[in-house]
């Protein structure tokens, strides 16, 4: 990126980690895209390689293991995954949200334990919210964590079933929104730590915990997301997110707000890169004789979605500045989230349209990103959601 570009959250430090996101996903990433695809997940070895360069965990303090950096860090991550082409590694689960629970509401012991693996790689982050029967009405979650025993031999029983579940597959730390009381609603929920002992996608070793399979998706199908079952699985009772149990609502309230900004990251960044695909081809391809281009329903297109591009990269810096100095609210995060993804599978359609037939072959990027796009509008809440909450501040 130049100094031109350069937004005015960033600074040299976050620059010079963007340029290595950059080397990464280029030479480590994109080559191996199309055949993460047909095997729908990333090689282990990838995230453990992202650890030894750095790149995972980049906004953990350093005296845990992470690079000491902040939300911008983890902006340019995203950002440079989608410039690259490269959206199977699960980043923006694994360092944006999962280290991020721990970071803000582990003890010290769990702090240590966790979070410098998570920096090497040697343990992958998922977060187990969604159910088969529950989506974003989270404080309907059927499964159940009841502890039992006292002192050393205390522990929890897991029972239940997740689906959806970004980085499934390879997770071997997972942050699982379970009910302490089921009796209650929010107020019932907790999140415990479900250590799998399990690095390598395998059957789970742990006593009643297995993965389905990995989920057939319409797009993004380098990136492993699968079905978990917890079938009376014992977890310490140490490994309680928080002082006490029946703060699991409270926690994801809390965190959802920059989950949200990191799914607004990307869509600013995928109506960018689809941009700039377009207006290459649209300008190198010819038809009746001269530029695609030329034509003014292509250049009125396409000056539509540079504007868009253009208020939408306004929008998301505010915004990401106001997060990195502590001061970005619930309905401006929720607000980005919705607009920007919204936006994000707007231009990708008309995007496709501008390539024609071209644009629905699978080996042109732009058909990747249409059908990667559609996902941004239901997940971390879905759009109708994020409304709903932006209209309780009205």
């Amino acid at each position: 990126m130049s100094n031109a570009t350069v937004p005015a959250w960033s600074d040299e430090d976050v620059e010079a980690f963007r340029d290595l996101a950059n080397t990464f996903m280029t030479k480590e990433c994109a080559p191996n895209e199309e055949r993460w695809a047909q095997q729908q997940h990333i090689d282990r070895e990838t995230w453990r390689k992202a650890g030894e360069l750095g790149l995972l965990c980049p906004s953990v303090p350093e005296e845990y293991g992470g690079g000491g950096g902040s939300f911008a860090h983890e902006a340019v991550m995203m950002e440079e995954q989608a410039r690259t082409l490269s959206p199977s590694l699960g980043t923006s689960v694994h360092s944006t949200i999962v280290a991020h629970y721990l970071n803000a509401y582990g003890t010290e012991e769990q702090k240590r334990a966790w979070l410098p693996r998570m920096a090497t790689g040697e343990l992958v982050g998922a977060v187990a919210m969604t159910e088969p029967g529950t989506g974003s009405d989270l404080q309907s979650v059927t499964t159940k964590a009841i502890r039992t025993g006292d002192g050393a031999d205390a522990h929890y029983v897991l029972d239940g079933a997740k689906t959806f579940i970004t980085n499934g597959y390879l997770a071997n730390l997972i942050v699982v929104v379970a009910k302490t009381d089921p009796a209650d609603r929010a107020k019932g929920i907790s999140l415990i730590v479900v250590e799998t002992d399990d690095a390598d996608g395998a059957d789970g070793v742990v006593d009643g915990f297995s993965r389905g399979r990995i989920l057939r998706k319409i797009g993004m199908h380098g990136q492993d997301t699968a079905e978990l079952f917890f079938d009376g699985v014992r977890v310490p009772a140490a490994n309680l997110l928080g002082t006490e149990e029946g703060q699991g609502f409270v926690q994801l309230m809390q965190q959802l707000p920059q989950e949200r900004l990191a799914i607004a990251v990307a869509a600013v960044a995928a109506i960018e890169v689809s941009l700039e695909h377009t207006l290459r081809y649209t300008k190198e391809r010819h038809a009746f004789g001269r530029p695609v281009f030329a034509f003014q329903n292509s250049k009125f297109k396409l000056a539509e979605m540079a504007t868009t591009a253009k208020i939408a990269r306004v929008f998301l810096d505010d915004c990401i500045a106001k997060h990195v100095a502590g001061d970005l609210d619930i309905p401006t995060a929720s607000m980005a989230k919705w607009w920007t993804t919204q936006m994000q599978c707007d231009v990708a359609d008309e995007c496709l349209q501008l390539f024609g037939g071209y644009g629905y072959m699978q080996e042109y990027p732009i058909s990747r990103m249409f059908t990667d796009s559609r996902i941004q509008k239901i997940y971390g809440g879905t759009n109708e959601i994020m409304k709903e909450i932006i209209s309780r501040f009205l």
